[in-house]
This record gives structure tokens, C-alpha cells and sequence, in this order.
């Protein structure tokens, strides 16, 4: 760990505090002047530090960047968190990674988007400092075809982060987006590679994102009106983006380490909010009309078509018919 990341380590530790330069010199064994290159260097990434004579440096309470340090603090699970400022898409990144032999328990996480990847070819909307934009690194010894229950079980992770954090409800449409009071909130992504050899996953990375707080001036006109965040205020989210990582990714790993059982897919189908009510099933550019009837064990849904026929879906998107 670097000066800069060990600085920053004591100053979240005392985080709306101050301690002096001396002792922070003396903790780390370093001289006091790589103490304020450190400093200054923090500050030039965006973190609001005060500095008063005979006091020393404090990290301001409202301050809310995030940083590996933020985020573990809070974590459980023994994780390889490595966090941006900005990427194109953390999927992307952490595929590359991947490649390049990263292992199981690698992270990437990202301030902002400028190439946010969603489900279909869709772009996500992934503004600075008012969501979270995270990527899980999997080696799993499961079918490709199983790669749902990666997807599903991310859906209940977030969705109990959420309400961890705030006061609100989560529900999830089927298959991978959680909503509040039937907006979206949050987008997953599942993409891996395929081994050949062996008819199973090489890896699989899980992408995650969540609108934290709304974006100065609200969501672009084509997304306004079904978007929403957990936060109505980016006041109302300081210092909570961290804990919604760490609390998501410890929900999420103790459902992959027993992904067998398959024990989280009841309270996904509970939290479902399609069940029993009118959908369109989005399939070659073309809609269904169809009724959501129930979703199996497998995580799969079974629609009624509007002939009486049924049909079972282990992939695509569905939305909810309004009249």
C-alpha cells in the first residue's frame, strides 16, 4: 500500500478529527514532508482535508469519495477492491483483468462511466458521485447456463443493501432489475467467458449498478420518467455509498458460496413485482403481451400468452403493460 493509500487509511480512521502530521509521520514510519505530499495529493484527487497549525489534518465528515478503505472497512469478505475515478465501463475493465489471470474476489469500482454497458447492447447512465458502479470477478465450476443464478441472487444482494441503507422498499423485475415505488434503480449484468473444454464457465463477471442519489438537474429526458435513486438528495447519501458496496457484496458472496442450495430464490421470487400481472415480453425488436404467472426454482418465469399458451423464460426482458 502506497503513502497516499496509507494516509488516506488514518485519516477515515479518524475521520471528522483531527491528528497531527508528527503522529501521522510516526504511525507510518515516513517523513513528515511525504505526509503532506501525500496530503496534497489526496486533495488534488478531490477528498476535502482541513489543515490547521498545531492540530494537523482532518478529513472532512461530509466528505464521501470513494476508496478501497471506505468500502472495507465495512466488508466481511476478504475481497480485492480496486477503485476509479472513472472507466469506461467497470465490466470491462475487470474483463480485461480477468484475461490477465485476476482472481475469484477481484473488484472494480468506479466513480463514474463514460461507456456504461446494460443488458441488450443498452448504454447505462452512469454519472460521477451520485451512484455506484461495481464489478464482481467469479470463477465458478458451474454450466454457462447456470449463469442466471449469478444474476438473480445480485438482484437480492442489492436490493437488501438497499434497504439497509435507507428507508425504502426493493423490489425486483424479472430477471435483473431492482426497482423502488415501480421505478428502476438498478441495473445488472452478467457477462463470462465460455470454456470449451471443460462446457463451463472460465469466468464470469457481475456487473452492478445503482442510481445512489439523482444527478444535478435529473436523468435525461429518454429515462426520466422510469428512473428513480435511493436517495432523493446527494446530501442524504454521504458516507453511505460505501457501506451499499460493502453490504452488497457481503450479501452477494455468501449467496455464491452456497449457490447450490439456491436458498436466496425464494425472497427473489418474493420480491418479484411482475407476478400475476399484465406484461410485454421484448423479443426481435417485437412485444408480447403475455401474463406474468409464476417464477420457478430455477429462477425461470412462466407466462401465459394471450392465446392461452404458456411458455417458460430463462432470459430476455419483460415490462409491466400500462394502460
Amino acid at each position: 500500500m502506497s503513502v497516499k493509500d496509507e494516509v488516506l487509511k488514518q485519516l477515515e480512521n479518524h475521520k471528522g478529527n483531527y491528528i497531527s502530521g508528527g503522529q501521522l509521520a510516526e504511525n507510518l514510519g515516513v517523513s513528515r514532508n511525504s505526509i503532506w505530499k501525500a496530503i496534497k495529493s489526496l486533495e488534488k484527487n478531490g477528498y476535502q482535508i482541513d489543515a490547521i497549525p498545531n492540530r494537523g489534518y482532518c478529513l472532512a465528515e461530509k466528505s464521501d469519495i470513494l476508496s478501497s478503505f471506505s468500502i472495507g472497512q465495512y466488508l466481511k469478505n476478504d475481497l480485492d477492491i480496486h477503485v476509479y475515478p472513472i472507466v469506461s465501463s467497470t465490466n470491462t475493465v475487470l474483463k480485461d483483468m480477468a484475461e490477465q489471470g485476476a482472481a475469484e474476489g477481484t473488484v472494480v469500482v468506479a466513480e463514474e462511466q463514460n461507456a456504461g454497458k446494460g443488458r441488450m447492447g443498452k448504454s447505462f447512465y452512469s454519472p460521477s458521485k451520485t451512484g455506484i458502479y461495481v464489478s464482481i470477478l467469479l470463477r465458478p465450476t458451474i454450466p454457462a447456463e447456470e449463469s442466471l443464478f449469478l444474476t438473480t441472487s445480485a438482484a437480492v444482494a442489492t436490493a437488501k443493501a438497499i434497504e439497509d441503507v435507507s428507508d425504502k422498499t426493493a423490489d425486483i423485475k424479472w430477471v435483473n432489475d431492482v426497482y423502488i415505488e415501480n421505478k428502476k434503480v438498478c441495473g445488472i449484468l452478467t457477462e463470462g467467458a465460455f470454456n470449451a473444454e471443460t462446457s463451463q464457465l472460465d469466468y464470469a463477471v457481475v456487473g452492478i449498478g445503482v442510481n445512489v442519489c439523482l444527478p444535478e438537474g435529473g436523468f435525461p429526458e429518454e429515462i426520466q420518467n422510469i428512473a428513480t435513486a435511493v436517495f432523493d438528495k446527494q446530501t442524504d447519501s454521504i458516507n453511505k455509498r460505501s457501506i451499499l458496496i460493502a453490504h452488497l457484496l457481503d450479501y452477494f458472496m455468501e449467496y455464491y458460496k452456497k449457490l447450490s442450495s439456491k436458498k436466496y430464490v425464494k425472497e427473489y421470487i418474493d420480491r418479484s413485482m411482475i407476478l400475476g400481472k399484465e406484461i410485454l415480453i421484448i423479443e426481435n425488436k417485437q412485444t408480447i403481451p403475455a401474463t406474468a404467472i409464476e417464477i420457478d426454482k430455477k429462477c425461470r418465469l412462466k407466462v401465459k400468452l394471450e392465446d392461452g399458451s404458456f411458455r417458460w423464460l430463462s432470459s430476455g426482458e419483460v415490462s409491466i403493460r400500462v394502460h
